[in-house]
This record gives structure tokens, sequence and C-alpha cells, in this order.
């Protein structure tokens, strides 16, 4: 068989003849190759001598060195001289192949076979027909170069070894028949043009198809584009917020609404529109600006110019509209005329003569006042409804762990009462009050640990304890109860008049008497301070003694030892050393920071207090309200701890706690006077329009804005410093002079200050501005500007 011929051959004979490099040029017009002459009989190979070999291998490279370069060859292109190529080292192993298989078809040797395909064509078409069959095609090499370049010759056995693998001749041993099988080659990726046919091969067998790796690689390189778009992956957060390119700035810019206004709903939340919830906070910014809560800039008037109306109509504008206040001010002025009025301005009008007037840029401050109560209502109306909200979940965990019906009765009622007093507050301190009472009735950290919540360290309170051992209940034997007490100091209500118990409060004590309150006394003392802790809870109270606190207490202060040693009549604290009862009202500056700055270096004593009058005709009021009118010997007994009870909530919690309120509001009064003050200096500072140059200064440029010098007086080191600026407002030119401000009579230091009087000269005649600024720091200034004044009159004569 052939494939028997074929396979039988020697392997070391092949390898032999590989090493030996038996290649020798035919031109046989098919195929072309070095291919040197060599024995056809096996048995001959074996018997060459080493010496033969060598004289072969001398004659192939001989050979090889005669053989023309590529540039050879295209320089006798280039010169229209055309010479056969030499045939290449490619497809080596396949032409011997081809020699064998004829030797052993037609019985052809070496030299015949060159003979024969020379001169005769049938031996020709006979090994087309055995390589190809019928099929008249291209040559072997023409198939070749057309399907892949040449590959380098470092990668020559490799290549060549997939070559020869499309024309392998196998054995088909299910049909007992030579059937020819062409094995299809790996097609080369067209990506990667200078890796070898091998490489890639081992790289597909490792790791797949090269275009599925492509496409898989295309794909990862969008998912990685997607990814570095993200600038969060690229730079730090504080970077991207210093540049507003935040997710939450582009949220920002992509909302139709202004900045400031989303802003500010991040923290009060989206205001409500309805009818009823702006009327009701417009009521409550009318009283507000009528009260002096929010002081505008100096006295408030005593006649109100601003219209409640006009309140509802800009909240319309701001929250249903989401409008900015420069707009409304601009484009919606008809709708809030009296909101656009300067409660300053509006004096000053009544004097002045409009002709005289110099035209000022409108803050409108009562719109801003007006925002600024707008975001307090919000969030209080926010707070009271996250209070709401957990005092029905906390009075709900209460209620599940009461079975005593009296005592569920009793909370039902306090509840009801809160929800009442969380309703009606209208300020964050009567929100506070209304706090304070439900954490004393229903303290927070009870809620047991099985209901799934963390268990937080409890506060013991004198309070509580007595709570737990039942106290409440003689408490509640003292008369009227803290709501009650409230109810007739505001006068809200008036209850029939107060019963005593028939038994005295030691024979109604003596029947609570436990472990820890062992006697009828101690079990009063506990029951009384309950009482007055639940007055002094009570929002009611609170607001009422907070008025007459408010409007009557008085503040006094005196020098420590420390303080009459320090405090000389130039010192800072010297106005606020001795103040002897002034009343709250009266400090409507900031007169308080110093006073509280003193304190706080142990300067000074300050008191805060309510005077005598104020506090008897309080007490009397109280005990008005609560004691009994009984004459009996028990009704004397209950009013003597009535009596108790009150002094202790007044002076043990009430007094006490008005005092640091008093504090609170002095200081954060005085802080917001003195932002206004500063706000106003401001305001008039950067209101000032440009310097407009006067109807006889003809100049002969037209520029928009004048040339401007200005001056910086300095001592010497930094010197004294000539900036100037164009119309534009862009420095020109610096100047220094060191001796222009000496006043030394010396004849070296007045030459120096000549000198400096012509180089300022000299500059402003180059620059010939419009106007001199000064800016004063101290006395030295004014006899600066007498020295630019001279320097000025010089060039005037000039």
């Amino acid at each position: 068989m052939e494939g028997d011929n074929i396979n039988d051959r020697d392997p070391d004979d092949e390898d032999e003849e590989d090493e030996d490099g038996q290649d020798e040029y035919e031109n046989d017009g098919f195929i072309v190759d070095d291919v040197e002459d060599e024995d056809v009989d096996e048995d001959e190979e074996r018997e060459d001598s080493d010496e033969e070999r060598r004289k072969k291998k001398k004659k192939r490279k001989k050979k090889e060195a005669e053989d023309l370069d590529e540039d050879d060859y295209e320089l006798l292109r280039e010169n229209d001289v055309n010479v056969p190529k030499v045939g290449s080292k490619k497809f080596k192993r396949l032409k011997k192949a081809r020699r064998d298989f004829d030797e052993e078809q037609f019985g052809l040797s070496d030299d015949e076979f060159d003979g024969g395909m020379k001169g005769s064509a049938t031996a020709e078409e006979k090994l087309k027909r055995t390589l190809f069959g019928d099929d008249d095609g291209q040559p072997l090499e023409d198939i070749a170069e057309d399907e892949e370049p040449i590959e380098e010759e470092e990668d020559g056995d490799m290549g060549e070894e997939d070559e020869m693998a499309d024309f392998i001749v196998e054995e088909d041993e299910e049909h007992g028949a030579s059937v020819r099988r062409k094995k299809m080659k790996n097609k080369k990726s067209r990506h990667a043009p200078d890796v070898s046919s091998s490489a890639l091969k081992e790289a597909i067998d490792i790791f797949g198809d090269v275009d599925e790796l492509l496409l898989l690689r295309k794909q990862g390189l969008d998912s990685s584009e997607q990814k570095e778009g993200r600038l969060e992956d690229q730079f730090e957060p504080t970077v991207l917020s210093e540049k507003y390119m935040t997710e939450k700035d582009d949220q920002i810019r992509m909302t139709d609404i202004p900045e400031r206004m989303q802003i500010s709903e991040e923290s009060t939340g989206t205001p409500p529109i309805d009818e009823l919830s702006i009327i009701e906070e417009s009521t409550w910014i009318f009283n507000q600006l009528i009260n002096g809560a929010v002081p505008l800039f100096g006295k408030e008037r005593q006649d109100h110019f601003i219209n409640k109306d006009d309140i509802m109509r800009f909240l319309d504008l701001t929250h249903v509209q989401k409008l900015d206040i420069p707009f409304i001010a601009m484009y919606r002025k008809e709708q809030c005329l009296t909101l656009l009025q300067d409660p300053e301005q509006h004096d000053v009008d009544d004097d002045q003569d409009k002709s005289e007037k110099a035209p000022t840029m409108k803050w409108h401050r009562v719109l801003w006042a007006i925002q600024d109560l707008d975001r307090k209502w919000l969030l209080l109306q926010k707070r009271k409804s996250g209070l709401q909200l957990h005092y029905n979940k906390r009075f709900e965990e209460e209620s599940r762990r009461i079975y005593d019906e009296t005592r569920l009765n009793l909370n039902q009622q306090l509840f009801e009462s809160i929800l009442k007093d969380l309703r009606g507050a209208e300020s964050e301190r009567e929100v506070d009050d209304v706090d304070a009472k439900f954490n004393l009735h229903f303290p927070p950290g009870e809620v047991g640990v099985d209901e799934g919540q963390y268990k937080r360290p409890k506060r013991r309170s004198q309070y509580s304890t007595c709570n737990k051992a039942g106290l409440w209940e003689v408490a509640s034997k003292f008369g009227y109860s803290a709501e009650q007490l409230g109810a007739h100091l505001s006068l809200e209500k008036m209850d029939d008049e107060l019963e005593d118990a028939k038994e005295t409060p030691e024979e109604i004590a003596s029947n609570f008497t436990c472990a820890m309150f062992e006697t009828p006394q101690a079990v009063l003392k506990g029951a009384r301070h309950m009482a007055a802790v639940e007055i002094s809870c009570e929002p009611s109270v609170k607001r009422c003694v907070r008025n007459i606190f408010m409007d009557n207490a008085v503040v006094s202060t005196s020098p420590t030892p420390d303080g009459k040693i320090a405090i000389d009549s130039f010192h800072q604290f010297a106005g606020v050393k001795w103040l002897r009862e002034k009343p709250l009202a009266r400090f409507d500056d900031a007169q308080w920071l110093l006073i509280q700055k003193a304190e706080e270096e142990k300067l000074l004593q300050v008191t805060i207090k309510l005077p005598e009058k104020f506090l008897n005709k309080l007490i009397k009021e109280c005990n008005d309200q609560y004691l009994s009118n009984g004459v009996s010997k028990s009704a004397q007994q209950w009013n003597e701890q009535r009596k108790l009870i009150l002094h202790d909530a007044l002076f043990g919690f009430l007094l006490p706690s008005m005092e640091k309120e008093a504090r609170s509001l002095l200081a954060s009064r005085a802080k917001n006077r003195l932002l206004l003050e500063y706000g106003k200096d401001l305001w008039n500072k950067v209101s000032v329009g440009p310097y407009q140059k006067k109807e006889s200064d003809v100049s002969s440029d037209e520029e928009t804005a004048p040339r401007v010098m200005a001056c910086c007086w300095g001592p010497g080191k930094p010197a004294t410093t000539f900036v100037m600026l164009d119309s534009s407002g862009e420095v020109l030119d610096v100047l220094y002079t060191a001796a222009l401000t000496l006043r030394s009579q010396n004849v070296h230091d007045q030459q120096r200050k000549k000198n400096d009087q012509q180089r300022v000269l000299k500059f402003m005649t180059d620059h010939q501005p419009h106007v001199v600024v000064l800016g004063a720091v101290n006395l030295s200034c004014t006899r600066l500007k007498d020295d630019i004044y001279e320097v000025g009159l010089s060039l005037l004569t000039c």
C-alpha cells in the first residue's frame, strides 16, 4: 500500500535527512526548493561514509552562500531584470515526503525525478493527480502563500509540521482502503500577526477560541469604561464635594427648584401646601413679628405695618410655587407690598426729601426674617409629629406592662393631657416642657428585653423610687393635681372648692409604710417630693411662671476679689463691673456676652432673680389656687403639706430652671443682635456703588470706571504701599515708600522722605488716577493723607 510504503520508512533516515539538510535547487516548474541529491536506496544511505556526508554538507553551504539576498532580487526587479528565485526552505519536509512517495509509486530516483519533471509533462500530471486528484487548482506554493504569510525561519520546524499536517495520508481502517484525509489547520488570528502558529495553537488549546476571548475582552472593556466613568472611583469624596460633583449636586441641578429650598427641605421636610396649614403658619409668624421675637435691626416699632394677608401670599409663593425671595421681590412684589418695606428706612423716608435721598440697594430684610420663621415653624411641626409617634408607641408598651385598672385609667388621662399640650405648643420651650412631663410619667428604658429591644441603662431618680413604692396614691390625696393647678393659674378653668380628706396626713401615710419608707413622715416626704416634681414639670404651670419671671427678673453683677484687682476703668469689663437689678428686657445689645465672658474668667459674680415684690406675689397666687379654705385641724395640716409642696416646687425646681432659661435667652438674644449689627455694617459696605466721576472731570479716554490709586499705611516694615488699579480693578503697578511717613528732623531722613515724595509724584504722573483711596487704620493715616494731598497739589501745579 502507498500509506504502508511511506510509513515503513525508517524514522532515523528522516532525522538524518533533516539534520544534514539534503535539499537542493530544482527548477522543475512546479516546486522550488534547496534539495541536495540523495540516494534513494535506504541500504546505500546507511553505507555512506562520514566523509561523503561532510562533502555534501560543504557543497550545500557553498550553494547557500551563492544565493542572492532578498534586497538583491528587489534591486534586479527594479532594473527590469528577471532572475528566478532560489527555492526557499519553506515546505522542505513536504517536498521530501513527495519525493519519497514518487520513488515508491513510480520507481523514480532523485535524478530521474529531476530529469523527468523537466522534460516530460506526463510525470508532472501524474504527480498532480497523485497529490491533488483530478482537480486543476493552483500550485501548492500559491495556495499556501495565499492562505498565510511566510513565517520566520526561527519557527521553521513547528511551522513546517503544521503545513505538513494538511497532507498527512492516513488509513481508514473501517473500509480497508487508503483514503486521504485533509486535516484542517487552525487559522491564525488576524489580531496577532507576529505570533507563530505553534504558539497560537498552544494558546487556543489552553484558553479556548481566540474570537470568544476577544468578545469577552471587549465586553470587559465596556464594563470597565462604565466603571471608570464613575467619578466616585477616581476622586476622593472631599474633592467631589468641594467641586460640587457628587450625585446629590447632580440631583439638585436636575430639580427645577431653587437650591437653597432643596437644601432646606432636607431638614424641614416638604412644607404643607393646604390652605389651613398656611393660615395657621401665617398666624404664628405674624404673632412672632408683633411680639418682637425677631428684632428687625433696631427697636421694635409701635405701629406695625406688616399685613397678615401678605404673609399668607408669601407662604403660598414659597411653598406652592417654589419661588425664591429675590424673584418674589422683583417680579411678585405686588402680592406682598407691606413685606418689602425696610423697618428702619420707613422712618428715614418721612424726614428726608425724595430728591435728597441717595439711591440705596434694598435688603428685603422682612422677607428674610419671615423665611427664617418659616423654617423654625416647619422644624417645630416636624418635631411635634415625631414626638407624637414616639409617645403613642411608648404608651402602648407601658400599657402592656400594667395590670392595675386604676393605674391604667390615670395613665390614660395623663397621656391625653400630654397630647393636648403637645398640639398646643407653639415654641421649642413649650415642646420641651411637654417632653419633660411625658418622660416623668413614662420614663424610657423600662421596656423588657424580651420584646426585642436593647436594654438601656436606667436612671434611678427619687421620683421613680417613690412611684414604685406606691406613694403616688398619697400624692393624689393632697388636693389639686399639677394639671388642675396649671389651669387655675392660667385662668383656663376654675374647679369647685377643694375638699380636704377627713383623715390626717399621718393617718393616711401610715397605711403606706414599707421597708424603704418605714415612718409616716418618710412617706409624706416622698409624696411631697412627687407632687412638687409633677408641678414643676406641668407645662401650664411652667408657662405661667416663665411669663412672670422673664418680664420681671433682674440681673445684678459684682466683682470677685480677682475682679476688683483686674478690672479698672480702662478694662473691657468696666462697663459691667457693677450692675444692680437691671431688667432682662433692657438687655437690647451684646452686653450680656461681656458679662458671660467675665463670669467665665471668674472676675464677676452674676445673679438673676425675681425681686421680692414679684416673688411674693407669685407665691401668694399659687397659695390661693392650691390651698383649701377649710378651718378644721385636718384641713390646716393638709394646707401645711401643700405649702411645703409649693415651696419645694418653686425654689427647688421652677425658679432654678427659669434662671437657666433666662441665661440661655439672654445669650441667644445678644448673639442674634450682634450678628444683625455685623450684617448691617457689611451690607452698608457692599451696597456702596462705584465711584462716579464728577461732571467737571473730563478725560480724554472714555472708560467705564475711573482709575483708582489705593494706599495702605505701613510703619516701615512693611512700607507704605501704593497700588494702581485700572478701570476693571486689575493691578497695574505697585510702589513701596518706606520713608514717606517719617517725622524725624534728621537731614538723612528728610532727604529720604523727599525722595519718596518724588517717587509718588512720578507714580501719579505716569498713571493719572482719577481718585486716591486711603485705608484708615490709625491716627497716622491722617498725616499720611496730608502728605498725599501735598503731592497731589504739586502735581496740579506742574
